[in-house]
């Protein structure tokens, strides 16, 4: 039976809404580039690269605010982040020019980093071993909900009050993240682990990159590439194979979030039942590889085509808790410097995904996306073999 120890429901709910608000930030940005370009004076590629500086200060801030909170404690950056971030959005909808939007998404980006690298070490350490995997993935599935409801949502509000009044939006919802975070990190005493406080010891990187843990850290640039592919070209794909107006692909879009979801959440009983972690994680990810192939090579039908879409998303999604449960198996000390480098690393692949797909797409077109997710999804699988036979501590 899950305590109230094992699993810390008020904590993971308020860091699940908090990382949904920290990816809503960046990512519902996408329907209004061309409104922003115009407004803004500058060109469409001038707007698309605030992605990219959003990755990146996003993957700096993570490693440099997990390190700091291994020696000075996380729940300082839990609250003041999201409130900084209020106050950047708010203040990016009064940006009189594309230079002063740039300053306000790099300060914004670094708050998101700050928030989800202090929000995983502190759920890690707050629940059970035998827990992780279903901890950890219930919050990372925050940053799927802003494919299936953030990003509509933005798009309907903002055809109410246009991108300047969608980022109000969005700093109403930084707030409400702060609010739920104020209650979720208000826990009795008597349900308290001392592993939430400040480390004494100096955690050096070092300790914190032993072999394994490099490994886990090459998958994840692996496996968020296949998914970057999947997640910014799928669109794009759909419209071009078949032929479709903008508004066909968000059925798909949407079923391609829902299997996400649910792969999150069957992926995290997985990693928490199964003791041989980094197994389930190669299992799933080359099924997903297995997928790719026909999903990008074989245009047999439209419906086809989106429930392969949704059986990628699946099986991508099952393989993560398990990478994440592993992760945390590091010592407590070094937990946030993990945490921190596991979004500094994400952005390398998320980074990587952008530059080849536009390669890939511009060069050779959607048919070699197939081969090279499915290759990238076994190299995944092939690089944490070597210490498949590390075993995680399970829920029986």
């Amino acid at each position: 039976m899950t305590t109230s120890n094992a699993m810390p429901w008020r904590l993971v709910i308020a860091a699940c809404f908090g990382m949904f608000a920290a990816t809503a930030t960046g990512s519902t940005r996408a329907p209004f580039l061309t409104d922003m370009a115009a407004d803004l004076q500058v060109s469409l590629p001038a707007i698309a690269n605030l992605f990219g500086v959003t990755a990146t200060m996003w993957g700096i801030s993570s490693y440099l605010v997990g390190f700091a909170s291994d020696r000075y404690g996380r729940r300082v950056f839990l609250l003041v982040s999201p409130g900084l971030l209020a106050v950047a959005m708010l203040s990016a909808s009064y940006a009189p020019n594309y230079w002063t939007l740039v300053g306000i998404i790099i300060f914004a980006a670094m708050c998101c980093g700050a928030f989800t690298s202090s929000a995983l070490a502190e759920v890690s350490l707050q629940t059970a071993d035998s827990h992780q995997g279903r901890a950890l993935g219930y919050v990372m599935s925050g940053q799927t909900l802003t494919l299936l409801i953030g990003i509509p949502l933005s798009a309907w509000i903002g055809a109410k009050v246009g991108w300047r009044g969608t980022h109000v939006a969005l700093a109403a919802l930084a707030v409400f993240s702060f609010c739920i975070m104020l209650y979720g990190l208000h826990v009795p005493e008597s349900s308290k682990k001392g592993s939430a406080e400040p480390s004494r010891s100096n955690p050096s990187l070092r300790e914190a990159l032993t072999r394994p843990v490099t490994r886990l850290f090459l998958a994840l640039i692996f496996e968020r590439v296949c998914f970057g592919l999947a997640t910014f070209y799928y669109a794009s794909y759909l419209r071009t194979a078949y032929n479709l107006p903008i508004n066909a692909v968000a059925l798909p879009l949407a079923g391609f979030a829902v299997g996400n979801i649910i792969g999150t959440f069957v992926g995290g009983q997985v990693a928490d039942r199964l003791p041989y972690r980094r197994v389930s994680f190669a299992v799933a990810l080359c099924i997903a590889g297995l997928i790719a192939l026909p999903w990008f090579l074989w245009q047999h039908s439209f419906l086809v085509t989106v429930c392969l879409g949704v059986l990628f998303a699946f099986f991508d999604a099952l393989a993560r808790p398990s990478l994440l449960a592993a992760l945390a198996e590091v010592p407590k000390e070094v937990r946030g410097t993990i945490m921190g480098l596991n979004s500094s690393i994400a952005s390398i692949g998320w980074l990587s995904a952008a530059l080849v797909g536009g390669w890939l797409y511009s060069g050779i077109g959607f048919g070699s996306f197939g081969p090279v997710v499915m290759v990238m999804c076994f190299a995944a699988a092939a690089v944490v073999l070597p210490d498949s036979r590390i075993r995680g501590r399970v829920t029986h």
